[in-house]
């Protein structure tokens, strides 16, 4: 009776080793797992941001664009507007390259 405590003890002491064992390796999995993540979104995040200095830079340039030549870009639309409803009264509209 006295050897089979003893089988089931060690047994058991074996069992807690290979969970503890277990145990680590599945941290060591998930750390990598997390570290992957981790790394691919700082890489998009990294792409989101140039993508947004660019975008800004454009926005800048179309508002430099507008201020500095607003009230001359409204005149030439305008003007533009005005021909083409003098072409539509007259039939002689041509195509617009």
């Amino acid at each position: 009776m006295h050897d089979f405590g003893d089988i089931v003890q060690t047994a058991m002491v074996f069992a807690f080793i290979l969970g503890v064992i277990w145990l680590k390796q599945r941290n060591r999995l998930e750390e990598r797992k997390l570290d992957r993540t981790s790394q691919a979104a700082a890489e998009k995040s990294a792409l989101y941001a140039n993508h947004n200095a660019d975008l800004e830079q454009r926005v800048r340039v179309l508002e430099r664009i507008v201020t500095d030549k607003g009230y001359d870009v409204a005149t030439q639309i305008e003007a533009l507007r005005d021909q083409q409803r003098i072409d539509d009264r007259m039939g002689q509209r041509e195509p617009v390259e």
